[in-house]
């Protein structure tokens, strides 16, 4: 089995880091002035081995992106040596993954994109290595929720995960919209159904609030778990979750 890794979230919005409540843009929870690069220094200086970035601009289709803040964190030296970085957020297209790989990403996130152009996953799969893509899968009441969750499709998250694998995703991210961003712990449950309808390692965010939480997570099969708004307000002990990244 993969070694767990606990990854912090590091969400972009208007070149800042910031944490929302139920993925809408306007329910900010968290805001820091912090340069975002300081942010991802910081979290590898703590022993990240792993950072989660996510462009929420892109996500929410805004004509904006965080790319530039993207490739400062890429490129810093602290970052480069000690830490990888995987990457979504309203990646639809070929050349903006391409672009990412390039920079120094070493996990492109798919979305939108891998249930709209499966073609996509395959070829950049196919070029780059399944290890390279990694299909986000929101999860709605059992149903998967696209174009930044504000659609929710009549799509089964298990057979959606399915698809995914088979289309040469390397690895998925289960996300449980349901209790994102609420601080309100977990639903280990739907985690280990989710994990065992696949074969591929599947990472888990949302709703993390707890070392309990990520003690159930890692029991119920996943490789990782992404933990944002808990540790940015303090809710969770980092150095108490790293313990567990064995």
């Amino acid at each position: 089995m993969e070694k767990f890794e606990v990854i912090p979230a590091i969400d972009l919005q208007d070149g800042k880091c910031v944490q929302l409540r139920q993925g809408k843009k306007e329910a900010v929870i968290f805001s820091s002035a912090e340069n975002p690069v300081q942010i991802a220094r910081n979290w590898v200086m703590l022993g990240a081995t792993r950072l989660h970035i996510i462009d929420l601009d892109g996500a929410f289709q805004e004509e904006k992106n965080n790319f530039e803040v993207i490739k400062d964190i890429a490129e810093s030296n602290w970052v480069k040596e000690k830490a990888k970085i995987q990457v979504g957020g309203g990646i639809r297209s070929y050349e903006t993954a391409i672009t990412l790989l390039e920079i120094g990403v070493d996990r492109i996130i798919f979305g939108t994109a891998a249930l709209k152009s499966p073609q996509l996953i395959e070829r950049i799969a196919s070029e780059f290595s399944s290890e390279r893509v990694m299909v986000a899968l929101d999860v709605r009441k059992g149903k998967v929720a696209i174009d930044g969750w504000r659609e929710t499709t009549g799509l089964n998250a298990k057979d959606a995960a399915k698809e995914a694998e088979r289309t040469g995703a390397g690895s998925l991210l289960f996300t449980n919209i349901d209790v994102e961003g609420l601080m309100k712990g977990i639903e280990p449950g739907i985690i280990e159904e989710f994990v065992s309808s696949v074969s591929i390692p599947v990472v888990v965010s949302g709703g993390v609030s707890s070392v309990e939480d990520v003690m159930r997570i890692r029991e119920a099969g996943a490789c990782g778990v992404v933990i944002g708004s808990a540790l940015y307000k303090g809710k969770i002990d980092w150095h108490r979750c790293q313990s567990l990244a064995v």
